[in-house]
């Protein structure tokens, strides 16, 4: 296609100019719109707008009446151009006005015209307006006229997004691009941060899209997919790369989509338009990504994020930029923004400058949850798409009570938050009122409350709650955040910190849980089909004994002339127990027999996480000093239910009768042989759950530092006995009970409990 000034290239030249001149927003797309018109040989081209309210205003024209610009407004559901914008794909007719999605408009005058062009303004997948050409006569628009067109409309993307065209839209009718969203998720770390979005793997912002040398181009994006294959090829030769599983599949699935001439030929033919390399790297993803978030097939939705992180990759390599965020420069009060992210990659930022974090996956119960939780971060999860919405600086509120995202939200949404959060502060001074009330029910039944803990940061908190102690310390977040491998004076170090936090209150330290989802960044990674059931906790440190005996050397020699309770996790057989318990007698031997100074006490225990260990209570309660449920494991084995995945973590309740029935098996054998058990799992950090957990029978419970306040107001309100009463026949029940939270909450509602 060759046009009156010269075909697309020398199109984008002049998009150029006119981009650098200082004109206003209004006079720009009128250039560009008479631009575009002359070198298409098309006797109309108009910009039509996304608006905040869902609809397309007509912002630029050449051939139609002027009058009709910022006038003529239509449904996104409504005529070709609503058509483009909600499908997010071209539409090239020759008759137009034959089709039956026209839409007649009779203040444009466009009824003259027959032939129709139309393609979507993209940005990240997002459509922004819609870019049409228009002629009289009956003519067919080529592929290379509809190409061109889509190179065009990404450098209109570019004037939308930035904010340009705000200044001239009435009140509510804003451009769409940078309209305030309010979006819905899954509630995941209670509380509520404002502040600026910061990518946990930034988008590579293309700055130059319009090309000097097109065969110049065509090397550097040839050489960087090369490159880029070869970068796969070494992944998946790699010896640390398991045969079979899902890390080598997400690779073979790579090397395919690199490989794929489609995928190619597609980015080769958009630098031929004019674009940068990067450009049309930028351009093919942006046209594959709409597409593919109007699917819903989940497989198909999936391979969008495997095609995002490739042609990330791609942009990487083409402009030198590293993978990862910029830590150092981290803002203050950050929201970080990520599809998922590990905990050991949140404990790598900055936490005193994190105030929220967005998830587009996330789970109520996965290890990342935790460490949100433990840190008092606020998160909310299942935010389809929000990676695609945001740009690195907007303004967010994260509501980790309601689950709710704000989006570059208005000032009155600001203000109200602003007082939710000044309201929240005046709840928590209410809570620190309690700090040393006993935590005694109504009735007069004392409960023991903990706090979860794993890092230096949580200390204060036993002071600040008043906690009866740590009733899960988990010593694994040390090494998540390290950059080697802790030696042992300094866990030593960490180990006796925390002892001397707590003073003459008990803690529990629970050795290294590591595997699954909690990697080591300094180890190799040990591929699995099923990382949550494999080589992970006191299995690895069964085969690798080295590692555990350092660990517990360092604990032994920590509590010097103090009491140690030791907690060994995902134990599956009493024989693991043995085991485990042989290594710390030979510690205290190996101590003994070079005069190191010795604990006063040592209790040992396990953690009840494992469904197996339901079926050996009596051998283990025989072995045992003391033993901690991990809620959160236990309750995604027995539904066979993994926490880290989005799809089934919360399709069963924990307050199902059958979850609660082998809680209360655990607390009535643990009585009969007059043995202590504490549940540590985030279930207890939640009132109406911790509501269930003492009506069933448990005295000792251990919660995350943000939950304490909440936990305890209940506790304190409680009526025992008649919560028991009113739960334990609930057990019974037989038939479709799917879980008993509207009958706890009924209860908690009708007693006045603070929930």
């Amino acid at each position: 296609m060759r046009g009156a000034l010269g075909g697309p290239r020398v199109l984008l030249r002049r998009l150029r100019e006119v981009m650098a001149e200082p004109v206003s927003a209004q006079d720009r797309l009128d250039k560009i719109v008479v631009l575009i018109a002359a070198n298409m040989v098309a006797e109309v081209c108009s910009v039509y707008v996304l608006r905040v309210d869902g609809t397309l205003e007509l912002y630029a024209t050449e051939g139609l009446n002027r009058t009709a610009v910022h006038l003529t407004v239509m449904r996104i559901d409504e005529g070709l151009v609503g058509t483009v914008a909600r499908e997010a794909e071209p539409i090239s007719l020759s008759n137009a006005q034959a089709h039956p999605a026209f839409s007649y408009r009779p203040e444009t005058g466009e009824e003259i015209y027959h032939s129709f062009l139309g393609v979507p303004i993209l940005r990240a997948g997002n459509t922004l307006g819609v870019l049409v050409v228009q002629n009289r006569a009956h003519r067919s628009y080529t592929e290379e006229e509809i190409e061109a067109l889509q190179t065009t409309a990404m450098v209109l993307a570019e004037i939308i997004a930035s904010g340009e065209l705000t200044a001239m839209a009435l009140p509510g009718a804003e451009p769409a691009a940078r309209r305030p969203l309010h979006l819905k998720g899954l509630a995941l770390s209670e509380g509520i941060g404002l502040g600026h979005v910061v990518l946990h793997e930034p988008r590579i912002e293309v700055t130059k899209v319009i090309a000097d040398d097109l065969p110049a181009e065509l090397k550097r994006l040839d050489g960087a997919v090369d490159t880029l294959r070869a970068s796969i090829d070494t992944m998946l030769e790699d010896e640390g790369v398991a045969r079979v599983g899902e890390h080598r599949e997400i690779l073979e699935a790579y090397r395919m989509f690199a490989h794929d001439r489609g995928w190619i030929g597609r980015m080769r033919e958009a630098v031929m338009t004019g674009l940068t390399a990067e450009g049309a790297v930028e351009r093919v993803q942006s046209d594959t990504r709409a597409r593919m978030l109007r699917m819903t097939d989940p497989y198909l939705r999936e391979r969008m994020h495997d095609l995002d992180d490739l042609a990330n990759r791609l942009l990487r390599q083409l402009t030198g930029r590293t993978a990862g965020s910029d830590h150092d420069r981290l803002p203050d009060n950050a929201i970080i923004v990520a599809r998922n992210m590990s905990p050991a990659a949140l404990l790598d930022y900055d936490r005193t400058r994190i105030r929220g974090l967005v998830l587009e996956e996330g789970a109520a119960t996965s290890h990342l949850t935790i460490v949100a939780r433990a840190l008092g971060i606020s998160a909310v999860g299942h935010m389809e798409n929000v990676v695609g919405q945001v740009d690195a600086g907007d303004a967010v509120i994260v509501d980790g009570v309601s689950g709710e995202v704000h989006i570059r939200p208005p000032a009155d949404v600001e203000s109200a938050y602003a007082e939710k959060v000044r309201f929240r502060a005046k709840r928590l001074e209410r809570y620190a009122a309690l700090r040393d009330v006993p935590t005694v029910t109504k009735d007069g039944t004392p409960i023991e409350l903990h706090l979860n803990a794993g890092l230096l940061v949580d200390l204060p908190h036993i002071e600040e709650t008043g906690a009866t102690g740590i009733g899960l310390f988990r010593t694994e977040l040390q090494f998540m955040i390290a950059s080697a491998f802790p030696r042992t004076n300094e866990q030593l170090k960490l180990y006796r910190s925390v002892l001397d936090a707590a003073g003459d209150r008990p803690v529990v330290f629970r050795t290294l849980d590591i595997g699954g989802d909690k990697v080591l960044p300094y180890m190799r990674a040990i591929e699995e089909e099923n990382p949550a059931l494999g080589w992970r906790a006191i299995r690895l440190g069964l085969d690798r004994p080295g590692l555990l005996r350092s660990q517990i050397r360092a604990l032994l020699r920590a509590a010097t002339g103090r009491e140690l309770r030791l907690i060994f996790p995902m134990v599956s057989a009493v024989e693991e127990y043995d085991r485990a318990h042989h290594i710390v007698e030979r510690e205290l031997t190996h101590l003994r027999r070079h005069g190191h100074g010795l604990p006063e006490r040592v209790l040992v225990g396990v953690m009840l996480e494992v469904p197996a260990l339901l079926f050996q209570l009596d051998l283990l309660f025989s072995r045992v000093d003391f033993a901690s449920v991990g809620s959160n494991d236990l309750v995604q084995f027995l539904y066979a239910a993994d926490r880290g995945n989005s799809r089934v973590a919360d399709r069963f309740d924990p307050l199902a009768p059958a979850a609660l029935r082998a809680l209360k098996m655990i607390i009535d054998k643990a009585a009969e042989y007059g043995k202590p058990v504490t549940l540590c799992g985030e279930l207890a950090s939640r009132p109406l759950e911790a509501l269930a957990l003492a009506a069933i029978g448990y005295r000792r419970l251990s919660v995350s530092p943000a939950s304490y306040g909440p936990v305890k107001a209940m506790l304190l309100e409680l009526d025992l006995p008649a919560a028991s009463a009113f739960v334990e026949p609930l057990l019974g029940i037989r038939g479709e009970v799917h879980s008993l939270r509207p009958q706890l909450a009924a209860f908690a509602a009708k007693a006045g409990l603070p929930l």
